[in-house]
């Protein structure tokens, strides 16, 4: 089961972080996507347990951030300098295969567990 949580209303420029927090086992791999409306479900980032191995998507690189604790189980989403278009709902993914160990998909595919997903609102 994956927990998310950490969205809310915020103002152009300003900074977030999203927590997820996975209970009932453990993951090769935890990631986070979004979905804004009448869009896609677009990557964002993703972070392998074994090595912390962190990739992120192009349309946020440089302003997201993602960590774990493994001790936590658990992955967060630092997200700065705010857009109005990073406004969409985020979602929280675990990967259980073994092939992403040391290095995260960046296909929603591969997940296998997902969170019910955080309302971001940025707002100009």
């Amino acid at each position: 089961q994956l927990q998310a949580s950490g969205g809310g209303l915020v103002q152009a420029g300003g900074s977030l972080r999203l927590s997820c927090a996975a209970s009932g086992g453990t993951f090769s791999s935890m990631g986070w996507f979004r979905q804004a409306p009448g869009k896609e479900r677009e990557f964002v980032a993703a972070i392998t347990r074994s090595n912390g191995r962190a990739v992120n998507g192009d349309s946020v690189k440089g302003r997201f951030a993602i960590s774990r604790d493994n001790a936590k189980n658990s992955v967060y989403l630092h997200i700065d300098s705010l857009k109005p278009e990073d406004t969409a709902v985020y979602y929280c993914a675990a990967d259980s295969s073994v092939r992403t160990r040391y290095a995260p998909s960046l296909i929603d595919q591969s997940y296998d567990y997902w969170g019910q997903g955080t309302q971001v609102t940025v707002s100009s």
